[in-house]
Parts: C-alpha cells; structure tokens; sequence
C-alpha cells in the first residue's frame, strides 16, 4: 500500500513539474519536447554496432525513438495514459524489486530510448544517477565538438553534406557563410539549386551542369536576396536568427506576394514586405535578445 501510495502522488508531482516546465518554456519561447530520434538521420549515420549492457549517465538520455511527445525535455510525463505504467515501475522500484536494463540508441555522447521510456522517466524524476541500459551505437559523420548540442550537431553535419554536394567552395570562393539555426533547411536550398537547374534548362534549350546551377542560384538568388537584408538591416530586426534562414522566408514569402498579385514581385520587395509585416515589436526583440543574452551567460544543458 505504501508503495503504490508513494508513486501515486510522485508522478502527480511529476505531472505538475512538468505542466511548470511548459509554461516556462513557452513564456521563453522555447522547445521542451524531447528530441526525435527522426532527427538523427541528418547526421548520415553509416551504420550502427551493439556495445553491450552499460551503466550509463541518466542526464545524457536525451530523446526518443518513438515517445518523444509523450514526455517534456526532462522525461516528465506529459500525458494521463501513463499513469498505470509509471505508477507500477515506481511501485516495484519502492518494493526492491530489480527491473530490466533500458535499450538505447548512442548518438555522439546523447542516448535516445528505444524501450524503456517510463523506466528513464521514472529514474529522472527521482534523481536517478545511473541507469543500466543495452546500448547501440550509431556511426555518424561528424565528430562531436566538445559543449555541442545534439541540434548544433546535425546542423553542422548537414551544412557539411550541403557544400561537399554544391562544392560551393570551389565555384565561389568568397561566398557568404550559410548557416541556418534549424535542422533540414540545407536540404531545402538542394532543392531550390535543383528547380534552378530544371528551369534554366527550359529557358536556354540546352542541358545546364550541376555546377552551373549552382552558381547560378547563388548569384542570382540567394546573394541578391542577402545583399537586400544587409542593404535595408532586415538581420537586425529578428535576433538569434541567420541571412540564410531569413532567405528561406523572403523565398516564401515572394511566392505568396506572387500569387497574390498576379505578377513577379521581385526579391527587394518581398523583402522589406517581409520586413514590414513580420518582425517581431520591440519589447519581442528585446526579450529573443536577452534570451540569448542568457544563453551566452548561462549555456543551457548539452549533449
């Protein structure tokens, strides 16, 4: 009775702690889901290899194969339907009784579950150190650099894949840096050089390179478009944010000007539109720019 007492009111404790975190986390503006283990396909990983049964840090489980949104960022649950599960897990651990090593994923020096997602979530609520897992390790691209996210990783590991494919180095070597503060926005630009490419190729009535395109695209694309955001400070206006995502939403936005006025409006005027219509009011600015203010300050937790 003790037990399933005790681990009753525990994960209404951890329910409360976790609707808390929302709340924050949202007044911040920030994600507090857990990662998706989907995620790390943008690391072209080259295979994987069983290491065995480890005790490994219970802080360095970081996401989920499948559960990801069933549980904040820090493994509180989220929902009512894992109540049951939670409750019994916590109930034997109370009584002693010996549960089974977790099985995981290993991506750089992260874990993402793959079963035993209520057994993390029970040990991080209660402060569990270590925990037994079945580990498998994934053969990623890119080494981890030391106090690197997993996210700052896959982006990383995708703008690697992105001029590798362009060779943009070498078509245009005093370009500007294309960074992006997101995962899977370089495969987005693959696919702007793409339709670049296809529609060159109509135009001109001859096969375009791969090459071609590319600079192409860079030329009359995308350094137009960042030569505007420079020209009217456009970067200034949206804090934590890059010339390369910004691209992405002129890009967008130009089509729907386009569509809504029946007539090409041309990269300049889809960007002070943008400009106008979508950066935040000061009092946002200022708060994206304390944030990482406080980031820089503070380092929010690694992987």
């Amino acid at each position: 009775m003790y037990a399933n007492t005790t681990a009753t009111q525990e994960i209404e404790e951890a329910k409360r702690q976790a609707l808390l975190n929302n709340i924050l986390a949202t007044l911040r503006g920030e994600d507090n889901h857990l990662i998706p283990f989907e995620w790390v396909r943008f690391l072209n990983p080259r295979g994987e290899h069983y290491i065995g049964t480890q005790t490994i840090l219970v802080d360095q489980i970081i996401g989920s194969v499948d559960r990801y949104d069933e549980f904040d960022q820090h493994f509180l649950p989220l929902t009512h339907h894992l109540d049951e599960r939670w409750v019994a897990i916590r109930k034997a651990q109370i009584e002693g009784k010996e549960l089974p090593p977790i099985q995981v994923y290993k991506v750089g020096e992260g874990y993402f579950v793959k079963d035993g997602n209520h057994r993390v979530s029970v040990a991080k609520s209660t402060h569990q150190k270590y925990i037994d897992a079945e580990v498998i390790e994934l053969d990623v691209n890119i080494t981890p650099h030391p106090g690197e996210s997993l996210k700052d990783m896959i982006i990383r590991s995708e703008r690697v894949e992105f001029y590798r494919t362009t060779q943009l180095d070498e078509l245009r070597p005093n370009h500007a840096e294309i960074d992006f503060t997101t995962p899977g926005r370089y495969d987005i630009l693959l696919e702007h050089i793409r339709t670049r490419q296809y529609y060159l190729g109509i135009q001109e009535q001859r096969e375009v390179s791969w090459e071609e395109a590319v600079g192409s695209w860079y030329d009359k694309l995308y350094w137009h478009v960042v030569r505007n955001l420079r020209k009217h400070n456009v970067l200034g206006k949206f804090p934590g944010r890059t010339e390369a995502d910004i691209y992405l939403w002129i890009m967008d936005h130009r089509y729907f000007l386009t569509e809504q006025l029946g007539h090409d409006v041309g990269s300049e005027y889809a960007t002070l539109n943008f400009k106008d219509h979508f950066r935040p009011h000061w009092w946002e600015r200022l708060g994206q720019r304390m944030q990482l203010l406080r980031k820089k300050i503070v380092p929010s937790p690694q992987v």
